[in-house]
């Protein structure tokens, strides 16, 4: 019998990160840029869940280069890919049926023009980023999940751990077990993403959102094509609003983008109601609309991907410091969500935080909030423009896509104008909304032509996901009867339809011995279950590292 040793090494720094996205990213090079100016040691690390830097990040992507234009000002000179694409033509659509309205670009303020962004893949410019971090001495660790948050006596954060490798499915240990490593820092950045495991952990331990709404989440569901060299326009940025979406808010977007590929996508606001909607089975009939179509006619699909967006905007975002750590990029949730825009401001968020815990750490201090942070972001640029669109998700989610935009336009141009609104609307829980079945009409999709619109299971087969089957299963039921004997006779169980994979499954229903299954292997780590789930039954945490999606420019 195998001997396995429990003990876990540890290693320690001044600064750790998990998460090597954007935020986490900038963080990393702040860090290092301050201290190599400085002429100073300062130990940092980035903990990083996929398989490599960029495997877990999925974005449109257009992206306004403020915060890197701070952070390194001669990117566009230093070879990333980011720099081949500026946007040259912007463009907003209403969709009809078959049709489209074009909204003129005087409706709406000029931050919304996309002058000066770029379109390209946030994966790519990820990978660039790291390797400018890389450069400064950061040292990133690719495939370890942090799967524990370590504490001191006092209850301060100290760290985090990874996962333990080599668990089989019942909890046992096989014969490759690795014990996790543990990581000590004197602050620990959390740079989860979107309803990261840790962070909601921390948001209860701090009480960090007693004060704030709650956040609020859209599934964004992309595809990458190579299209026919005669219909591509490399820069032309295209958003949709409208058909098919009646229920729901959300919108469309289209990106002609470097190499011949367009960027594709649909996001569901993950507040709607019908628990019939099908947010995957929406993005597929918006394609078929003759305007997106044509773009599509003689290409060819080569990748999907799916994640959940913060789109609870100024209101949502938590208390963002506490003893020894602090929330950075979207695990706070700084979309700005009429820009369909939050790469600027994680990476700006990251740069703060950074500077914070740099003066912290020259200061001798350790394992304290850094409030300096908390306080210089609500100061910032990232609050100016977080406060002129705080009230343009809610009144979408109230008022419906039509009657919605038109009262967000109003109310963003008197922000802009600086015409006094003394109201900050508030937020309800997308798992609150959904009514129950009786309540709704079923919606009639039509089936995947295998031209222009797919099936689940075939697009998971793009997203290169991949998980060790023998381990456990990181979809964690509280409670494994609600499923069959609550939400199934409720909602229909509306799990099968609001995740973008495929992961679950009522099978033997026509048998009358109805079960529930959960295809783990399949998840692409978007998160909506842990958000969508009526009773708040599932809880996703980190599977083993470098397991999930393995997306190769998304």
């Amino acid at each position: 019998m195998a001997e396995f040793s429990d003990q876990r090494d540890s290693m320690p720094y001044d600064i750790v990160i998990v998460g090597g996205g954007p935020a986490g990213l900038s963080a990393a090079i702040r860090c290092k840029q301050l201290a190599n100016d400085a002429g100073q040691e300062l130990a940092v690390c980035v903990l990083e869940k996929g398989s490599e830097i960029g495997a877990h990040i999925l974005s449109g992507a257009v992206i306004d280069p403020k915060a890197l234009d701070e952070l390194i000002p001669q990117w566009r000179d230093m070879g990333c890919s980011l720099a081949e694409t500026p946007v040259t033509d912007n463009q907003h659509w209403m969709l009809t049926k078959t049709g489209k309205i074009a909204m003129p670009h005087l409706l709406t303020p000029g931050w919304m023009h996309n002058k000066g962004a770029y379109t390209g893949s946030l994966g790519h410019l990820c990978r660039w980023l790291a390797e400018q971090a890389e450069g400064l001495g950061v040292e990133i660790f690719p495939g370890f999940a942090a799967a524990e948050i370590l504490y001191h006596e006092d209850g301060s954060v100290k760290g985090v751990a990874t996962g333990d490798m080599g668990i089989d499915r019942e909890g046992n240990r096989k014969p490759d077990y690795q014990p996790g490593l543990e990581l000590h820092a004197k602050y620990t950045f959390f740079a989860e993403g979107a309803r990261g495991h840790l962070t909601k952990i921390l948001k209860r331990q701090f009480a960090l959102d007693a004060d704030s709404e709650p956040q609020v989440y859209g599934l964004g569901m992309k595809e990458l094509w190579d299209i026919d060299p005669a219909k591509h326009k490399p820069g032309l940025v295209i958003h949709s609003q409208g058909w098919p979406l009646t229920d729901a808010y959300g919108g469309g977007f289209l990106y002609h983008q470097a190499n011949g590929q367009v960027a594709l996508g649909f996001v569901v606001g993950l507040g709607y109601r019908n628990p019939h909607l099908y947010p995957f089975e929406e993005f597929q009939r918006w394609k078929q609309h003759p305007e997106i179509r044509k773009f599509l006619e003689g290409g060819r699909r080569v990748s999907y991907g799916a994640r959940a967006i913060n789109e609870g905007g100024w209101q949502s975002i938590p208390k963002l410091a506490f003893p020894g750590g602090a929330l950075i990029g979207c695990s706070a949730g700084f979309v700005n969500v009429p820009r369909i825009k939050g790469t600027h401001t994680a990476m700006k968020s990251g740069m703060l935080a950074a500077e914070a815990a740099f003066a912290a750490v020259q200061a001798d201090r350790s394992g304290d909030a850094l409030d300096d942070y908390d306080a210089t972001l609500r100061s910032s640029w990232i609050a100016d423009e977080l406060q002129l669109v705080k009230n343009a998700e809610p009144l979408l989610a109230k008022f419906g896509n039509t009657i919605g935009t038109l009262l967000a336009g109003i109310d963003m141009w008197m922000r802009t104008l600086k015409i006094g609104l003394p109201f900050t609307m508030k937020h309800k829980p997308d798992c609150e909304k959904l009514w129950t079945k009786d309540h709704a009409s079923k919606i009639a999709y039509p089936k995947p032509d295998n031209v222009i619109s797919f099936d689940r299971l075939s697009s998971v087969f793009l997203s290169n996901t991949n998980h060790e089957e023998d381990q456990p299963v990181h979809l964690q039921l509280k409670d494994p009867s609600v499923p069959i004997s609550y939400n199934l006779p409720l909602y229909d169980e509306p799990a099968q339809r609001y995740c973008p994979a495929g992961v679950y499954e009522v099978v033997g229903l026509e048998e009358g011995d109805p079960k529930f299954q959960i295809n783990a292997q399949n998840c692409v780590h978007c998160k909506t279950c842990d958000i969508k789930d009526p009773t708040q039954n599932i809880n996703w945490v980190v599977p083993e590292g470098g397991g999930g999606p393995n997306y190769p420019n998304m």
